[in-house]
């Protein structure tokens, strides 16, 4: 199988390292000479391409897109309308129906279209989906997300788009469904109409309710998951990738029980390792990827009406 990857630049060049260690990158594109420089002592005998174009009419069996994410959208219905098999980083496209658009394309054409949500592939996040489609933690009440910390001030997306992408991408799997109510607010400190600090809250068909907190204006950084259930609590910390289970029940009387805690897993992988050879499988296998074009869209659409809320 061959893989070309069309952008080797800031992330670009972390697909460029961990394709070329697989075996599989036939083809760098990039504008940048030295992104292409690079990319070539990366992975000598790789051909070289200024133009996306050129690379996309090599005959290559899949394309991976990690350009700035207002030119996802062509460069990978470009790929799509040529047979090839795309991994796009996030987001998909920074417009919802063009990303249901892709989705579409993506389907009528039998191509796998995989979007790169990192944090779907963290081991331990992978964990807790099998942990609650197995009904471990009974009926699922509630999902809470964290990701903040006194990080770099965007000028033009809010914090949302910034760092809360992976994180509704997780909640959308975890919810199993897409949420029918989407309401959201933010406070912009430093830029006028660009959010430092955003709540986002997310209501499902089942009644399962999400919320999830980002800033780039906070004192400590917290990256937390916290998913309440009939049966107890779970808890993620992602910066020692542990998933603890708290043993703390509301019987129906409205008495609380607390059995302890108990470590249900701990240790890491290599979450992009791990994300681009679930594509190759997908690839090689004509499997959907869990995050296909639908959780893409999905994922822009909920960011796309919050920050709409947030404008308004």
């Amino acid at each position: 199988m061959k893989v070309g990857i069309i952008g080797g630049g800031h992330w670009g060049k972390n697909l460029v390292r961990n394709f070329a260690e697989i075996g599989v990158l036939a083809g760098v594109a990039d504008p940048v000479e030295g992104n292409r420089s690079r990319a070539l002592e990366e992975a000598p005998g790789i051909e070289l391409f200024a133009k996306e174009k050129d690379l996309l009419a090599a005959g290559y069996d899949a394309v991976a897109i990690a350009t700035p994410a207002a030119t996802h959208y062509g460069i990978a219905r470009k790929a799509l309308e040529l047979d090839l098999d795309v991994f796009v980083e996030k987001p998909v496209t920074l417009d919802a129906a063009e990303a249901l658009e892709l989705h579409g394309l993506a389907e009528k054409r039998e191509q796998v279209l995989m979007v790169g949500h990192l944090l779907l592939y963290q081991p331990a996040v992978n964990f807790i989906m099998e942990f609650l489609r197995a009904g471990n933690l009974g009926q699922v009440y509630t999902l809470h997300q964290r990701r903040s910390k006194l990080g770099r001030v965007r000028s033009e997306e809010n914090v949302m788009w910034s760092f809360g992408a992976h994180d509704v991408a997780v909640l959308l799997v975890l919810a199993g469904e897409a949420p029918d109510q989407i309401q959201a607010w933010g406070h912009a400190a430093i830029t006028s109409g660009v959010a430092d600090d955003t709540y986002l809250h997310l209501e499902f068909p089942s009644g399962v309710k999400a919320s999830l907190h980002n800033s780039w204006l906070w004192p400590k950084a917290e990256r937390e998951l916290i998913v309440v259930g009939e049966k107890g609590m779970l808890v993620f910390e992602e910066a020692s990738s542990r998933v603890i289970l708290h043993h703390k029940v509301v019987d129906s009387e409205g008495f609380h029980h607390d059995h302890g805690e108990e470590l249900l897993f701990e240790g890491s992988a290599q979450p992009l390792r791990l994300e681009l050879e679930h594509f190759l499988e997908c690839c090689q296998k004509r499997k959907t990827p869990i995050s296909d074009g639908r959780n893409g869209f999905e994922t822009v659409r909920v960011l796309e009406e919050a920050s709409r809320i947030l404008q308004t």
